[in-house]
């Protein structure tokens, strides 16, 4: 049928009246929804539905067979060809099986996350994950997924006449019909998958019904702040998704009007905080920084708490959560005002001392280049009279005791910034020590 369709060498036209492609049963189902004369004419097209119909169950069932598999791909890029060049509002029909279709093939049980998915870091920042083999076809789900999405309609309704049709300005909208808090919540499952690309279709879809699907965003955010929770306080930490749901809250936080709600405030100090606790926070900082650094800029206020609670949970063995939260407090530091700053000033310039004395070169090199950028170095200037003392101190004791010579060079970099910055105050706390 579709080859016919899309060869530029077939003569043969089908009979008048009688087209042949799912793409005319989308345009005649969207023209003939609203009266039963036209339903009728739809069951007259039992036989072409049905082939349309086989396709789709086809692509229903689980293939195991690499003939099979090869040809439920095939037949999935074909249906994806026809929904995209579709111009009409797919009928409620249609609609129904094709989700049922996608949710036959996506919701399925996943294997638990290994540690090594969890806990590896390569050079480029991303997470070794386990490529799916059935990601050569769940591809083409997601797609057909994401374009029905953008095809439902979220204003007309179905309901049912007396004579049992289904018409339109009744009932639910359409939308919800098929996309669910149970839908959501299977799709939400899937961002424990181990493949990487499976998790940021995932991501898409998400972010695609939480921007269309408004009646549903509270339930988003209360689920994924569920799985954020569960992960922290629930598991032992090896779970996937968790930098793709914060990239989602990153957008949605971003979103917040000024002055923040109380709940929102909430959300901050009993969600995202305490992330900075797992052993495995580096799989994803980055989005986790991004939503902190987000509330920081929108409520200047927080700034002080939020380094206080960082602190707090400072990690005591592990160097490479230690570099991720200096290089956090760098940007927030940047970002609060100095009154803000004046609150954690003390306890936040013993921690740095401590970093810069730290035996591990890593560590103590990050805590040096702190000085590298300008709005941290303008912020801590403002005051250096109250953390000289502290940080004196501890530069002056890596020019002498530190074991590493690229170290003992930054630090004499440093101390020859502090120095210009406030040199009666440096010599002062050198005296004092």
């Amino acid at each position: 049928m579709l080859a016919q369709r899309n060869s530029p060498k077939v003569t043969v036209k089908p009979p008048v009246g009688k087209p042949t492609t799912l793409q005319f049963l989308f345009d005649l189902d969207s023209k003939c929804c609203t009266t039963q004369n036209n339903h009728n004419k739809i069951q007259s097209l039992d036989s072409r539905d049905e082939e349309v119909s086989s396709i789709i169950s086809f692509c229903t069932g689980s293939r195991s067979d690499d003939q099979e598999f090869a040809l439920k791909r095939l037949k999935l890029t074909q249906l994806l060809s026809i929904i995209k060049t579709s111009l009409t509002q797919i009928s409620y029909q249609t609609l129904d099986v094709l989700f049922k279709m996608v949710a036959a093939n996506l919701f399925r049980p996943l294997r638990p996350p290994s540690s090594a998915v969890c806990l590896t870091i390569v050079e480029d920042d991303d997470v070794i994950t386990i490529p799916s083999a059935d990601w050569a076809y769940l591809q083409i789900i997601y797609d057909i997924l994401l374009r029905l999405i953008i095809k439902l309609d979220v204003t007309s309704v179905l309901g049912e006449n007396n004579g049992g049709s289904r018409i339109l300005n009744q009932g639910p909208p359409m939308g919800e019909i098929f996309i669910t808090r149970t839908f959501i919540l299977n799709l939400l499952t899937l961002f424990n998958s181990d493949d990487l690309r499976e998790r940021d279709a995932v991501k898409n879809i998400i972010h695609r019904i939480y921007s269309k699907f408004t009646t549903h965003r509270s339930f988003i955010r209360k689920s994924m702040t569920d799985i954020l929770l569960h992960f922290t306080y629930e598991t032992d930490h090896r779970q996937n998704g968790i930098a793709e749901i914060l990239e989602i809250w990153g957008s949605i936080i971003n979103g917040f009007t000024v002055p923040l709600k109380d709940q929102h405030k909430l959300f901050l100090f009993r969600v995202l905080i305490p992330l900075h606790k797992p052993t495995n926070m580096m799989v994803y900082h980055r989005q986790l920084v991004y939503c902190v650094s987000q509330f920081v800029q929108k409520d200047g206020e927080l700034g002080g708490m939020v380094i206080g609670k960082i602190l707090r949970v400072w990690p005591v063995t592990n160097c490479l959560k230690e570099v991720l939260l200096i290089g956090e407090l760098e940007e927030i530091v940047g970002i609060i005002d100095r009154r803000q700053y004046l609150t954690v000033a003390i306890r936040l310039s013993n921690r740095i001392a401590k970093c810069i004395k730290s035996n591990n070169s890593q560590v103590a090199e990050r805590a040096l280049y702190l000085w590298n950028n300008e709005s941290f170095t303008r912020v801590v200037s403002q005051d250096m009279e109250m953390v000289s003392p502290i940080l004196v101190e501890a530069i002056e004791m890596n020019l002498k005791l530190h074991w590493s010579k690229n170290v003992q060079e930054l630090t004499q970099s440093v101390k020859k910034l502090l120095q210009e910055l406030n040199p009666l105050v440096y010599k002062k706390c050198i005296g004092y020590k």
